[in-house]
């Protein structure tokens, strides 16, 4: 008979005792948790990373070098690459820097860059050297490009050299643009009157048989639509008018300040009423605009 001290069959050694299974949950759950926070972690870096990332990556005011002010000038997968190449060259140009210079013959050929954005950017950069009689020359056949807002560029750029040449083109950008419809069709989509849109957003959809057709604003600004959704309309009827934004009114403006005439004065007076649509700044230079216009036409002999 064993003794009471003496271990029986039924008796389990300590280390043989049975494991404890709610000590193991309990790592378990603590792995788990960790595992979870430091996901958790990740995704929260990455959602801050990568828009940063995008926006680096896109911002034209990162610097850029020789090398690659060169090589972006050239790579025609990427326009946006062009551009920032481009707005690189218009900052050494604005502060003399004769390092652009090398890449004067580029920029020119840009001027008929099937992108429109493109030939937007460089029109604006040809102004910043108005001594360089190749951009001039350059704007001054710009004036003729298809699109509103390259035109307008060129002949802001133009006045940099004292050239008024792109007047009418100046005045043009403080008009409202009419939208029509490129074809007979139903409005199955269309903005709402006051908002907002920027150049070549989405204006109305129309429904053409089995096709359907995209209507996009030439210009940024802001819509005003007279026509309802459902509503059946002919090629040329007037979908909205988009009026042009803040930015472009004023350096037209400023524009018009040094080079304006007095038949321009109808197109600058409507901006110097308290347009709810338009800012103060805005008023303001419409004002001065037109003081400038009539004292230089008293002068005139």
């Amino acid at each position: 008979m064993a003794s009471p001290l003496s271990p029986s069959k039924f008796s389990v050694a300590p280390d043989e005792r049975p494991h404890d299974p709610s000590a193991a949950t309990v790592r378990s759950f603590h792995r788990s948790n960790q595992h979870n926070r430091l996901l958790f972690f990740l995704t929260a870096w990455l959602i801050v990373l990568m828009p940063f990332l995008f926006w680096w990556s896109t911002w034209f005011g990162r610097p850029l070098s020789n090398k690659q002010i060169g090589e972006y000038l050239n790579d025609e997968k990427h326009p946006r690459h062009i551009q920032h190449a481009l707005v690189q060259l218009g900052e050494r140009m604005a502060r003399h820097d004769p390092s652009a210079r090398r890449w004067y013959a580029e920029t020119v050929q840009l001027a008929s860059h099937s992108v429109e954005e493109v030939r937007n950017t460089d029109a604006w950069v040809m102004g910043q050297d108005p001594s360089s009689q190749a951009f001039h020359a350059t704007l001054l056949r710009m004036l003729q490009d298809r699109s509103i807002t390259v035109r307008g560029n060129a002949a802001l750029s133009l006045v940099r050299f004292g050239d008024s040449s792109g007047r009418t083109q100046i005045v043009g950008l403080l008009k409202s643009a009419s939208i029509t419809a490129p074809a007979a069709g139903r409005v199955l989509d269309i903005d709402k009157s006051g908002t907002s849109i920027h150049q070549d957003g989405l204006v109305a959809r129309l429904q053409d048989g089995q096709r359907t057709i995209e209507v996009r604003s030439p210009i940024s600004g802001r819509v005003h639509t007279p026509i309802a959704v459902g509503t059946d309309v002919a090629q040329g009827t007037e979908l909205a008018v988009v009026d042009p934004a803040d930015d472009q009114v004023w350096e037209a403006l400023r524009a018009l300040y040094l080079v304006g005439q007095p038949e321009d004065l109808p197109s600058i007076r409507r901006y110097e009423a308290e347009l709810s649509d338009s800012s103060d700044r805005v008023h303001q230079q419409a004002t001065l605009t037109e003081r400038a216009i009539l004292e230089r036409a008293k002068t005139r002999p």
